[in-house]
């Protein structure tokens, strides 16, 4: 490839970054639409079967799809359960009683809590990367401040609660995949995993919210098929080619962006007030991400 090609690649993943980032950061305030007319359960449910449909033509329009071999069936499940079931569901259960800005916050921990898995699998950490887990922690403390908390509302606690359990799912889902000997890519085994992912969701729906389901409003149609058919997999097709091109550093610092913009989104669309306490809880939060971000870079 010559230095002009390069130069075409770097600026065609930039490009690619921003439109990744924005379609994560828009995901959680459509998503808090969406949830008016919907429950959890069932909107994480369709939401996953759109994102079956939409990667499996993907997939087939590139002419890729292919079943997952034997030694990737591991690391479709432990994604399909961990980072689409869990995820998808814990949020929505989170965002139904928490605000969208908040719940973005706390949804992003994710690298944060990679960290004390890395230290229990005998990797050695650093001390930048202590130091950001250590500032995180105190921008989640001060989300969960029971003092900016409104204790009248029911259940309030509990949507932090699970907002947070998210993003330990997805930290245990990264953790795996990291380790794991891929056979096919990750984009070959998307809808695999998203039909993992269906299959559970869809029977935990009918366990759990057997009188639940998609309202027939307007609002939770289009805010599931704006990510389930264009925010989702155009996110994922983004991410997977930037991955491909730009270091790892300028990926993890460009997806510092996602809060950022998800509370922007917030506050723009939904009229959500950014208090100080959510600043300077965001602010701490975004400080540690990025010190375990560095820390992870410099080794």
């Amino acid at each position: 490839m010559t230095t002009s090609d390069q130069a075409k690649a770097r600026r065609r993943a930039f490009l690619l970054l921003v439109l990744a980032v924005v379609c994560f950061g828009t995901v959680w305030p459509v998503s808090k639409i969406g949830l008016s007319e919907a429950t959890p359960i069932w909107f994480a449910a369709v939401r996953a079967a759109l994102g079956m449909a939409a990667s499996f033509a993907l997939l087939a329009a590139l002419g890729r799809l292919r079943l997952p071999s034997r030694a990737d069936l591991p690391v479709v499940l432990s994604i399909g359960l961990l980072q689409l079931t869990a995820f998808f569901a814990l949020m929505n259960l989170g965002l139904r009683y928490v605000p969208a800005g908040r719940s973005i916050v706390l949804g992003y921990t994710t690298t944060l809590w990679l960290v004390p898995l890395a230290l229990l699998s005998g990797e050695r950490i650093g001390v930048w990367r202590a130091l950001g887990v250590g500032v995180g922690l105190a921008g989640v403390a001060l989300l969960c401040n029971p003092l900016a908390i409104d204790w009248t509302q029911g259940r309030i606690l509990g949507g932090h609660a699970a907002l947070l359990l998210a993003a330990l799912a997805w930290a245990f889902a990264i953790f795996h995949a990291r380790r794991h000997v891929w056979q096919h890519s990750p984009l070959e085994l998307l809808p695999w995993q998203f039909l993992t992912a269906t299959v559970l969701l869809v029977l935990f729906a009918v366990v759990l919210e057997p009188a639940g389901g998609i309202g027939r409003g307007s609002d939770a149609l289009l805010a599931l098929l704006y990510i389930g058919v264009i925010a989702g997999p155009l996110a994922t097709w983004a991410s997977t080619s930037v991955a491909r091109v730009l270091p790892t550093l300028t990926t993890s610092l460009g997806f510092l962006g996602v809060p950022v913009l998800g509370m922007l989104f917030s506050t723009l669309w939904l009229g959500e007030p950014l208090s100080s306490g959510l600043l300077a809880g965001a602010g701490l939060v975004l400080a540690g991400l990025l010190l375990v971000v560095l820390g992870s870079a410099s080794g």
